[in-house]
């Protein structure tokens, strides 16, 4: 197993991978256009892996196949007097393919991801994880937190 930066030419992959990640948990959705979704994903992953420093796709490939990646995106904060002032990470998008997982590939991702964090002193990581992916984040680290708040303006 290789665990990498996604780079333009997994892009295909990448698509494909979103698309099955949305339909493994929600089949309504695969009545959707995949030909437009994936002119939209498309568009933003180019823009996210083409000279950006605000998303990072970590992926970990087996025989050249993405299996499983992580999404991140970094917040800049407001800078406060007296301390120097470092981004958090918003983690989203965390997937295995169905084959792959239980195997700790999804762990050692992680684990990377966590490292390269401590390495360019992300204050913190956040992620909104499902239920069923409590234990996975549990188990490499992560603590629960309730104190966020949503508006939804719609």
């Amino acid at each position: 197993m290789k665990v990498r930066l996604a780079e333009v030419e997994d892009i295909k992959q990448l698509i494909k991978m979103r698309w099955d990640f949305t339909v493994e948990y929600d089949k309504s959705k695969g009545d959707s256009s995949f030909r437009a979704f994936e002119m939209e994903c498309h568009s933003f992953l180019e823009k996210a892996l083409i000279n950006n420093d605000q998303w990072f796709i970590w992926i970990a490939e087996v025989n050249e196949e993405i299996v499983s990646h992580i999404y991140i995106e970094l917040i800049d904060k407001v800078p406060r007097p007296g301390r120097i002032t470092y981004p958090f990470a918003y983690m989203t998008n965390v997937y295995t393919i169905p084959k792959y997982r239980n195997k700790g590939i999804g762990s050692k991702l992680l684990q990377v991801v966590n490292k390269w964090s401590k390495k360019n002193n992300f204050e913190f990581i956040m992620v909104w994880p499902s239920e069923d992916s409590n234990h996975f984040y549990q188990k490499n680290g992560y603590t629960p937190c309730s104190e966020q708040m949503e508006f939804f303006p719609r």
